[in-house]
C-alpha cells in the first residue's frame, strides 16, 4: 500500500507530488495528457492583474511559497526552468498612468508596482506612453518543468500512463483500491478533465479555452515580458510567445484561425517590426464561477479529494493550494472557505 494515488500531471499535480515528496509520502501518478492546459500555458507568475491593477486573489501568500518552492524544485531535478524576469505593462493613456500610481500608493501593491515609470525604449515597439514596471515576477518553461518531472517518476518507476478508469476504483472505509494498487488516499488534479470524473462533476467548473501564437521578430530584441492588451513573452533565438485568448465554454483543444487572427489584430498595435507566426497551441483552463480553486474532500468519501480550479493562475497558486491540502489531509487543518468544495456541497 502506497499513502497517495495522484491522477493529473499539470500544475496542480505537480506540485502536490512534489509536496508528498518533501514530506516522505509514497504515491503513484496517472497521467495521460489528455490535458493540455499547463503545458501550453505561457509560464508566467505574476501577482497583480494588470488590466485594472488590483492584486490577485490571495497572491502575496502566494509568492513566498512558489518562488521557494519552484528554486527547490529546480535544484532537485538539475534542470533550469525558473526565472524571475520583469513585466512591464504598456499604458495607452495618461489616464491610465495616474491609476498606476493610485494603486502603487496602496499597502497591499507597493511591492508590486514601481512607481518609476519606462520610457519607451525600444524602436520596435509601438509604446507612446510607456510601461508600468511590475516587481516579483517572471516564468516558468512548463515544458522543461514537466519534461524533468516526469523523467523522475519514470525512474522511480511510480507513473503511469494510461488513462485513469473511475469505474476501476474501489473505495474501502479506510483506502482505496485501483487495479491491484491499493492507497491510503487519492487525489484528483486532473484539470478540465474533472468534468468526466463522476466523483467531483457535480462541481461548477467552467473551462475557458487559451490560445496562443508563437511569432518569429529578428529585429525585436526585446528581452523583458511586455503586456499590452496581450502578453509578448520573450522565448529566446528571436522567438516571442503572445496570448493568451479567452473563450468561456469551448473546451477542445484545436487550434482555431479566428483565434490567431485576434492575436495577430492585437499584435499590430504593439510591434513596429517585421515578423512571422512560427506556431499555435491551444488548451482548456480549469475555471470555476466563482473565480476560486476547488480543493478538498469529497462530500462522501473521507479518502478521496480534489485539487484542482487553479484558472490561469495555477503557477502561483499551485505550490500554496498543494501545501493547504496536504495539511488538511495529514494534519486536519482547515482548508480556507473560499476554495473548500463544501461551498458547493453536494444535495
Amino acid at each position: 500500500m502506497v499513502d497517495y494515488l495522484v491522477v493529473g500531471l499539470g500544475l496542480a499535480g505537480t506540485a502536490f507530488c512534489e509536496t508528498l515528496r518533501r514530506n516522505n509520502k509514497t504515491f503513484i501518478v496517472f497521467n495521460d495528457q489528455s490535458q493540455t492546459s499547463s503545458r501550453v500555458a505561457g509560464g508566467l507568475y505574476n501577482p497583480v492583474i494588470l488590466k485594472r491593477f488590483t492584486l490577485s486573489w490571495r497572491a502575496d501568500e502566494q509568492v513566498k511559497i512558489a518562488s521557494d518552492f519552484y528554486k527547490n524544485l529546480e535544484q532537485f531535478l538539475n534542470v533550469q526552468f525558473y526565472e524571475n524576469q520583469v513585466v512591464l505593462r504598456k499604458f495607452a493613456s495618461i489616464e491610465e498612468q495616474n491609476l498606476w500610481f493610485e494603486a502603487a500608493d496602496k499597502e497591499k501593491l507597493k511591492p508590486y508596482l514601481d512607481t518609476n515609470l519606462v520610457k519607451s525604449y525600444n524602436k520596435a515597439l509601438n509604446v507612446p506612453f510607456g510601461f508600468g514596471k511590475v516587481l516579483g515576477t517572471g516564468k516558468l518553461n512548463t515544458k522543461i518543468l514537466f519534461n524533468a518531472y516526469v523523467k523522475w517518476l519514470k525512474q522511480e518507476n511510480i507513473l503511469c500512463q494510461d488513462t485513469f478508469d473511475y469505474n476501476s476504483l474501489v473505495i474501502q472505509p479506510e483506502y482505496v483500491e485501483y487495479k491491484g494498487l491499493k492507497a491510503k488516499n487519492i487525489v484528483f488534479a486532473d484539470g478540465f478533465g474533472l468534468m468526466k470524473n463522476p466523483f467531483f462533476n457535480y462541481l461548477p467548473m467552467q473551462g475557458s479555452k487559451g490560445e496562443y501564437i508563437t511569432i518569429e521578430a529578428k529585429d525585436l530584441k526585446e528581452t523583458n515580458i511586455i503586456k499590452s492588451s496581450v502578453f509578448l513573452i520573450p522565448l529566446g533565438n528571436d522567438l516571442y510567445k503572445v496570448g493568451a485568448t479567452y473563450n468561456r465554454g469551448l473546451i477542445d483543444n484545436e487550434t482555431t484561425e479566428d483565434s490567431k487572427e485576434e492575436l495577430l489584430k492585437k499584435l499590430k498595435s504593439l510591434l513596429n517590426c517585421e515578423y512571422k507566426v512560427m506556431g499555435q497551441e491551444a488548451g482548456v483552463r480549469p475555471t470555476v464561477k466563482d473565480r476560486r480553486p476547488l480543493v478538498g474532500k469529497h462530500p462522501k468519501h473521507k479518502n478521496i479529494w480534489i485539487l484542482n480550479g487553479f484558472g490561469s493562475h495555477g503557477i502561483l497558486i499551485a505550490p500554496w493550494a498543494s501545501k493547504a491540502l496536504y495539511e488538511q489531509i495529514e494534519h486536519q487543518r482547515p482548508l480556507l472557505v473560499e476554495m473548500d468544495i463544501i461551498r458547493f456541497s453536494k444535495n
